[in-house]
């Protein structure tokens, strides 16, 4: 089999589940999702065409977890993914007209977004699809799985702050060289979510989730040698002042995951970081070195376009700091 696991010319027909094979879970899902709203063929199309074996090896097991999460629901997850891709067209034309995000503040965002549960149960729905059908989403997992977890110290202690649908926690959890794996989130509400993710991914391993804000972390809280920081900085009015409490919560030797989207207009996104290298000095700034790095563009976008038009890009980093 060649290099590509799907045609490179433009008669792909991403509505048939066998232009995948053999990534069968992929191959339903992107098929099922593009037969309930047709109007996402042409991008889901152009997003796999020239897609690589191993991306596609990755986006089909990422595809099988979605459908063990989804269950009897998936329909309901096709509807998610077309209901954020509205939601984020409306944020980008906001964004083009005004060069900032819409929302300044965190309580804007929990007036008008998070207290909602019509508009949060489709939107997180839809972000789980995302991890698959938007390049940029699978790339940094597939930066997170390469580049981070297995480069941490045997026996690791692990925290992810905001572990939201599990998939990068799952990973931790699976993991027979962790130690112990906790994660913090600041709604009750996530973290049953989050619990429930777990079990119906077959997490059946000792493992810790708490309702704990990062920003009030005691003097004598507990050290870890891996924190996952993924896409929650642009969601915090002082992302300084978390990446500080990250910095005291890393033993030295330690490592930590950032993910942060730069020129990323959505609706709970209100500290707007305009470039990779923006990101990198706020980590810098707060002693941070970073010892890995991965930049991905928006989906059916080179690196090059990104950074012309501004467009977004999930900028990776796996940091450390000098005792």
């Amino acid at each position: 089999m060649s290099s590509k696991a799907v045609p490179s010319h433009n008669s792909i027909d991403p509505t048939r589940q066998d232009t995948f094979l053999p990534f069968a879970a992929l191959g339903q899902l992107v098929a099922r999702q593009c037969l309930a709203t047709p109007r996402h063929i042409d991008f889901l199309s152009r997003r796999f065409r020239s897609a690589e074996q191993a991306d596609l090896r990755l986006c089909d097991e990422l595809a099988r977890q979605i459908l063990v999460l989804a269950g009897d629901e998936l329909p309901a997850f096709f509807e998610g993914y077309d209901f954020i891709c509205n939601v984020m067209v409306e944020e980008e034309f906001f964004f083009r007209r005004h060069n900032a995000y819409r929302l300044k503040a965190v309580g804007e965002a929990i007036a008008d977004f998070y207290s909602n549960d019509a508009y949060m149960r489709p939107y997180m729905r839809g972000l789980l699809m995302s991890q698959v059908f938007w390049s940029n989403h699978a790339s940094s997992m597939k930066f997170y799985i390469e580049e981070f977890l297995p480069r941490n110290r045997k026996g690791y202690d692990f925290l992810e702050i905001g572990p939201g649908h599990g998939l990068l926690f799952s990973r931790a959890a699976f993991d027979g060289r962790a130690g112990s794996v906790t994660g913090w989130d600041l709604s009750p509400a996530s973290i049953e979510e989050c619990k429930d993710a777990l079990r119906r991914l077959g997490v059946n391993r000792d493992y810790r989730l708490e309702v704990r804000n990062l920003l009030d972390s005691p003097a004598n809280a507990p050290q870890f040698d891996a924190i996952v920081l993924s896409e929650v900085l642009e969601h915090m009015e002082e992302p300084a002042r978390a990446l500080q409490e990250v910095r005291s919560l890393l033993r030295p030797g330690g490592r930590a995951y950032i993910n942060v989207p730069v020129n990323s207009p959505a609706p709970d996104h209100f500290f707007l970081f305009r470039s990779p290298e923006e990101v990198l000095a706020l980590l810098e700034s707060q002693g941070l070195r970073a010892e890995r790095t991965g930049f991905f563009p928006a989906t059916n976008y080179s690196l090059a376009a990104a950074r012309k038009h501004n467009l977004t890009i999930s900028v990776c980093v796996v940091a450390t700091f000098d005792d």
